[in-house]
């Protein structure tokens, strides 16, 4: 047990220094350093300690054996860098278009998050195959994905240090998200 508890806090340090890093980067280090303080609370710790493997996230393991990972249940539901955060059933919508910090808190998350797994195995290519298989299933709005998939594209390409940077990640969340948010929001004008 013990060797599970160093060697999940192990992980959980490295992974949120990644992100802190990332997020600095990025131009929101304040968000790198907020990152998933939450993995230390009893409910995410424990049931994540017991999962423990190192070589993938605790929660998939949970879920297999339980059907659900009450570790992911608090997780989501007060981060807001996870687009599961941002998922209502009960709304027409049922998905949101995510504020800008926590967008790209969740690019670094995600990339960090293969990194810190990955290990040598990582590629500049990992994220966009894993996005391909997996992360497109979850509940996110569709610009919110576009975005998502066209900044793993990008890093599958020019490599992490090129594409996460403040003035890219900006321009492409203006031009993915904001911008056909805008002629959305002018055509419902001129239909009324």
């Amino acid at each position: 047990m013990l060797k599970k508890i160093v060697g999940h806090i192990k992980t959980i340090t490295k992974h949120k220094w990644l992100v802190f890093k990332l997020c600095c980067r990025a131009g929101i280090p304040w968000r790198g350093f907020m990152h998933d303080w939450s993995k230390f609370s009893p409910t995410e710790f424990w049931e994540s300690v017991k999962y423990y493997t190192g070589k993938r996230s605790p929660i998939p393991l949970a879920k297999a054996e339980k059907g659900y990972s009450k570790a992911w249940l608090h997780h989501k539901g007060r981060n807001k860098h996870h687009a599961e955060y941002w998922y209502d059933y009960e709304t027409p919508q049922k998905t949101f278009i995510m504020p800008y910090v926590y967008a790209v808190e969740m690019i670094c998350d995600n990339l960090a998050a293969g990194i810190t797994y990955n290990g040598k195995d990582w590629t500049k290519s990992t994220q966009l195959e894993y996005w391909e298989t997996k992360g497109y299933k979850k509940p996110i709005h569709p610009k919110m994905a576009a975005f998502e998939k066209e900044v793993y594209t990008q890093v599958s390409k020019d490599g992490i240090h090129k594409v996460i940077r403040k003035e890219n990640l900006k321009k492409l969340y203006q031009e993915i998200v904001e911008k056909n948010r805008l002629i959305e929001r002018l055509n419902e004008i001129s239909k009324k």
